[in-house]
């Protein structure tokens, strides 16, 4: 295939920038847009801010695809809000030895101009944002919003960076692979389908982590093999260890492509650790474990892109799942950074 695939949603009755323009930054709902950005990093408002940028945060506030408890809409706001000790300014990792805004230029991009009840328009214009900032050069960081966003977010970068290739890392507690929900080809419980579908993603290259509970069903996990997909529910992390488990879908997603695509879904950490989110699964991988395997895939890939999704504020507890999900972006952009001379 000489060209990419088509963006299946890419077409409505407003074009381009018609439709990405459509509404005023005073029209978008209180809850998304420039309220204050990640780290309180610089905002990048135009193609020549991003262009100077190696990294770009990316708020994408939608949650019409939840099939249980909805809330995730807000949870860019509260990823960006979190409580850190120190700024940006002075911020070290102790964990990797760098100083991240100090190696790298990391600037917030906003949200894409997401309103609620259009769901397809806010799919579309997620994956326009996503596009202007991967072309532009700089990594696209995406805090969702429900799972859904990964579909117009991770096509984004796979288009972006073709003819490369893209393999995708996916954290969950589920595989978001189901055919449709209740009808609907675009909830949070279907886009690795989609991406898989549509010719983004092979299914051999896509590689899920932490699975666990009583979802898929037989008929679906039959599909995933057809596929090729590899997955690593939580009993194989807990008989190997996560280390090893991770070394492994670095490997497997790795098998052709040159870039990866990492997509963390909060709910892959026990709820007792990340309690703020739609569809928390008992049993999961512990907060230490989620970090170190963030630094470990991102120090060891070329990483094109990253989300961190399904984070609900009105389920959390003293913001610790938000702060959680905060961490795992740091953890990415620390491990970015070590790898600079």
């Amino acid at each position: 295939m000489t060209d990419p695939p088509d963006f299946r949603l890419e077409h409505s009755e407003l074009r381009g920038d018609d439709e990405f323009t459509e509404f005023s930054s005073v029209d978008l709902p209180y809850y998304s847009d420039w309220h204050g950005s990640f780290d309180k990093l610089p905002w990048a408002t135009d193609d020549a801010a991003l262009a100077a940028a190696d990294v770009a945060i990316v708020g994408a506030p939608f949650d019409e695809g939840v099939s249980a408890r909805p809330g995730a809409r807000f949870g860019p706001r509260a990823i960006r809000m979190a409580p850190t000790v120190w700024s940006n300014v002075s911020a070290w990792s102790l964990q990797l030895g760098v100083a991240p805004y100090e190696k790298l230029r990391v600037v917030d991009a906003g949200d894409a101009p997401i309103v609620p009840s259009r769901f397809e328009r806010a799919l579309r214009v997620i994956h326009q944002k996503v596009f202007r900032v991967a072309s532009a050069g700089p990594i696209p960081i995406v805090l969702g919003g429900d799972h859904s966003i990964t579909y117009p977010s991770a096509a984004a970068v796979a288009r972006a960076i073709w003819p490369r290739r893209l393999g995708v890392v996916h954290f969950d507690a589920h595989a978001d692979t189901g055919a449709d929900q209740w009808g609907n080809l675009y909830g949070h419980g279907t886009p690795m389908r989609r991406l898989i579908e549509e010719g983004w993603v092979a299914g051999k290259n896509f590689v899920q982590v932490g699975l666990r509970g009583y979802w898929p069903e037989e008929e679906t996990l039959d599909w995933m093999g057809q596929q090729g997909m590899r997955w690593h529910t939580m009993v194989e992390i807990e008989e190997r260890g996560s280390e090893d488990v991770i070394d492994d879908a670095i490997t497997q997603a790795l098998d052709g492509p040159e870039a990866i695509y990492l997509s963390v879904d909060i709910d892959v950490v026990d709820p007792g650790m990340a309690p703020g989110t739609g569809t928390p699964e008992a049993g999961g991988m512990l907060s230490r474990e989620l970090l170190r395997a963030v630094r470990r895939i991102v120090g060891r890939v070329d990483l094109a892109g990253m989300d961190v999704v399904e984070v609900a504020p009105p389920y959390d507890h003293a913001e610790i799942t938000a702060i959680l999900a905060h961490r795992a972006v740091m953890e990415a952009i620390s491990a970015l950074a070590a790898k600079r001379p």
